[in-house]
């Protein structure tokens, strides 16, 4: 294989999310239009909670003041800790958790929920230090956090989620709507 070939096969390849999650959506979280979110599932369960590329934090080059994943004077998502095998000690969350929230140099202020049912194993902390990452790389080094649904509710936890075709069709109708005059 020559040059050329090897780099086309490297232009065409897909990326690591591609390769190994299947990409669910949440749209329009608790009714705010295009706050959508999107759940990464590897085959192993593990979800990773990110923005969906049409959050309004990714749109009109919004800039992050600040990222806080203290969700109450008595919830922080930094204090959750987990141990062993059986990922013991992560906090439980459900659809609606909030995981954290972010503020914008505009003051907008956008609440970023679990939108599955599990336990916490991990927060980003990286986008607390470089907020950038998650504009710049939401579905990779960008992420929010990182859940693991209950063994049983695994398989059920997608029958609230939107596939990539149904959430495109979302998308696409948004768009022939607003452009439509009123």
């Amino acid at each position: 294989m020559d040059c050329v070939e090897q780099k086309d096969t490297e232009a065409n390849a897909p990326s690591v999310v591609d390769r190994y999650y299947t990409r669910w959506y949440r749209a329009d979280l608790k009714g705010k239009t295009c706050e959508d979110h999107c759940i990464l599932q590897h085959s192993n369960r593990i979800c990773v909670i990110t923005l969906a590329h049409t959050h309004p934090i990714l749109q009109d080059g919004r800039i992050i003041k600040s990222i806080n994943y203290q969700i109450s004077n008595g919830c922080s998502r930094l204090n959750n800790k987990v141990s062993g095998k059986s990922k013991r000690g992560g906090q439980f969350l459900t659809d609606f958790a909030p995981l954290c929230r972010i503020t914008c140099t505009d003051e907008t202020e956008y609440t970023i929920y679990s939108c599955i049912r599990g336990r916490l194993l991990e927060v980003n902390e990286n986008i607390l230090e470089t907020p950038n990452l998650l504009l710049e790389k939401p579905s990779t080094e960008g992420y929010i956090a990182v859940i693991l649904p209950k063994f049983e509710e695994s398989k059920s936890i997608t029958e609230n989620l939107l596939s990539r075709e149904e959430f495109e069709s979302i998308v696409a109708k948004r768009t022939v709507d607003q452009s439509q005059p009123t």
